[in-house]
């Protein structure tokens, strides 16, 4: 069997070297044939490199590493073009690291292609003069392929100074592209961010952004044929049901499809579910976000955003929900087409996903993590045998353990969302197979709704007001599951916010 390409984004050595390859160049084919300026957004990890790396091969006519796939007998390899490639990676932590990164990425590229820049021009100028003489000597348009992009701005997003300075850097490298454009080929930008125009391509008006285009919303990622064809022989006494739970579900306006990162590395070590993908990098920079304002992480389940909120990133005014989509934390769920409106709604993508990401943050908010760690096992036990007095000291323990110093600059304490979140963190990272937040009924929405096995738990949390449990009767929240569920109970907590803690509980079944 093949090789799993891990970590190898080079797509001479993967061809070269037996390694698995799922073909992309139909999309490939489409991007070169019909296009000039073109950006990507993906999420870390997703196979954005290696797209950009098989441009480069198409672009420099290597048809011999194509044989066997989609653009082979397409595509005229009697042309080749220069390639300038730049690909940011290393330290930016301030702006002359960014100069410095920015020049020996420029140098190379001037060694690579035979062309010399004045070697006293600044960074910006030596790419103008490198893309204008590049043209000169091969007599070809320029191919520009840019990964990473925006790495020197989301890698000082907890320092806003340095964020706005590298910003300023990257407008003056990137408006060279604008002014070059009679000795430009094509031009593809990759990021995980996707930042205003206005913000980071000054004047670059023409620059086509595919991201949610469904046309191109395969070209990152594996589908479920692929892991049905392709990767099947490595997935022997795998529950694929399961597999597509975990890991499958990112959604870009086309198939969902798997973080192939995730994949290969189940496969590498021995099939064991794990948090793959998500321990490669932690969100710190939204726990600022989450010191700074309150959030409902219930609501991520089921979250209606407006197109507009998704479409740019401004390091001004960074919002929450479009951090998380364009990092891979939420999708799409659903396209809701309002009049000559678009909006989504989003959710985590996976269990992968929705588990890593809130016991990421539970580590933020508890300060043991042994307590922690401890009311995770209780809970599960609790609600496996249906043990709901035990229930309510889990509970207490758990915000028992909550670190409040840590939003001093808000009242979360008197907020209910607070509470909801801090119990559906804990559910979805103790890893219950399904949570519902916000569930709605004809009477109206279910706070929290946790399902494990043929049983269902209904709570309704309130802060400095009684009767949870009597509003969850006098509703009949609980007539929406009566034909699936065997078991169903209904909870009632109450939260004290000077206490901050649990000082109203009541259960019952229904019968």
């Amino acid at each position: 069997m093949k090789k799993l390409p891990i970590g190898i984004s080079t797509f001479k050595q993967i061809r070269e070297e037996n390694f698995i390859y799922i073909d992309k160049t139909k999309e490939a084919y489409e991007i070169v044939t019909n296009h000039k300026y073109l950006f990507l957004s993906r999420p870390r990890r997703f196979g954005k490199s290696l797209f950009l790396d098989t441009l480069k091969e198409i672009f420099q006519a290597n048809k011999e590493l194509f044989e066997g796939l989609y653009i082979y007998d397409k595509w005229d390899w009697s042309q080749s073009y220069p390639v300038i490639k730049i690909s940011f990676s290393g330290d930016m932590k301030t702006p002359q690291n960014l100069k410095n990164t920015i020049l020996a990425i420029l140098k190379d590229n001037q060694e690579n292609l035979g062309v010399a820049c004045d070697k006293d021009n600044t960074y910006d100028n030596c790419f103008r003069e490198l893309i204008r003489k590049t043209h000169q000597k091969y007599n070809k348009r320029v191919v520009i392929l840019i990964d990473e992009y925006d790495k020197a701005m989301l890698d000082n997003l907890e320092n806003m100074e340095i964020a706005k300075a590298n910003r300023e850097i990257l407008r003056a490298f990137y408006g060279v592209i604008k002014d070059s454009d009679q000795h430009i080929k094509f031009v593809f930008l990759t990021g995980v961010s996707k930042f205003a125009k206005a913000n980071i391509f000054s004047g670059l008006n023409n620059i086509e952004d595919i991201t949610l285009s469904p046309k191109f919303g395969n070209i990152c990622g594996y589908t479920q044929n692929d892991i049905e064809t392709t990767i099947l022989p490595y997935l022997e006494g795998v529950d694929l049901k399961k597999l597509k739970e975990w890991y499958n579900g990112y959604n870009f306006l086309k198939d969902k499809v798997y973080n192939p990162f995730d994949i290969l590395l189940f496969i590498r070590n021995d099939k064991i579910f794990d948090n793959y993908w998500f321990n490669t990098g932690t969100p710190s920079f939204l726990i600022k976000l989450f010191e700074k304002k309150i959030y409902n992480l219930a609501e991520f389940e089921n979250l209606q955003v407006p197109k507009s909120l998704l479409n740019a990133f401004n390091i001004e005014e960074i919002n929450l929900e479009t951090v998380m989509f364009q990092s891979g934390y939420l999708t799409i769920k659903e396209v809701i087409q309002k009049r000559n409106r678009i909006e989504y709604i989003l959710t985590y993508p996976n269990l992968e996903t929705k588990m890593s990401f809130n016991d990421y943050l539970l580590d933020y908010f508890v300060r043991d993590h042994i307590r922690k760690n401890e009311v995770q096992n209780g809970l599960l036990d609790m609600l496996e045998i249906s043990d709901l007095d035990s229930l309510k000291e889990v509970l207490q323990s758990l915000f028992a353990s909550i670190a409040y110093n840590n939003f001093t600059k808000n009242d979360i304490e008197n907020y209910e969302g607070f509470y909801a979140s801090v119990v559906y963190a804990y559910f979805a990272g103790a890893g219950f197979d399904k949570i519902v937040a916000e569930d709605v009924t004809n009477s109206g929405r279910i706070d929290l709704s946790v399902f494990i096995d043929d049983k269902v738990f209904i709570f309704e949390f309130k802060v400095n007001q009684s009767g949870a449990l009597e509003q969850i009767i006098a509703k009949n929240y609980h007539q929406k599951y009566r034909a699936e569920f065997n078991e169903i109970y209904l909870i009632g907590v109450e939260f004290d916010s000077k206490a901050r803690n649990v000082v109203g509980y009541a259960w019952e079944r229904v019968e």
